[in-house]
């Protein structure tokens, strides 16, 4: 066997090797409920029909993961359960994921509240995410504004304009999370 060959055959079996071994690290059960925490959250967000009209949240202790939140399409809460039932470590999962009413009246409000929101100046950066931070949950009428914005006006300009989207009636909820809130004098 030339040298050339035989340096051929050992790079692919040290490729080969590395893949192995990559997918092992993958399916590795984390050590930690902190690590099963983030794997969660990841499996969650790679999850393709996760959208801004979902709202989805869990905790994890001693492997147990409980999901709650809410979704608006029935097959999205056995698929994240599923998903997450299949995350090395974890030793039982607890579904409390909401189905929303499936309500074209609801759908109406939905477009019209993201619309308003994403297409305000101050927010619209939100949009270019993948999904967007900015979660819009509608049942029977009611919106709430779930997920994370930047700062306090942030927070206020997202209620603001889902409260003027038109259909939502006044009707809003505001519960964004603000990441660096304003200080207090």
């Amino acid at each position: 066997m030339n040298s050339n060959r035989l340096s051929k055959l050992l790079a692919a079996a040290l490729l080969v090797g590395a893949g192995v071994a990559g997918a092992a690290d993958r399916n590795a059960a984390p050590a930690t409920d902190a690590a099963l925490q983030q794997r969660v959250a990841h499996e969650i967000r790679m999850y393709p029909r996760y959208t801004i009209w979902d709202d989805i949240s869990y905790r994890v202790h001693n492997g147990q993961v409980e999901l709650f939140g809410a979704v608006n399409q029935p097959f999205k809460k056995s698929d994240v359960e599923h998903i997450v039932r299949d995350i090395p470590g974890v030793t039982s999962v607890a579904d409390e994921i909401k189905v929303l009413p499936l309500s074209n009246f609801d759908d109406r409000i939905r477009l019209q509240v993201a619309r308003a929101i994403y297409s305000d100046p101050v927010l619209s950066r939100y949009g270019m995410q993948a999904v967007g931070s900015i979660h819009v949950i509608v049942e029977n009428g009611h919106v709430t504004l779930t997920g994370v914005v930047n700062n306090d006006m942030e927070k206020n300009v997202a209620g603001i304009r889902a409260n003027g989207a038109g259909m939502s009636l006044g009707n809003v909820t505001n519960n964004l999370q603000v990441e660096k809130p304003g200080r207090k004098s």
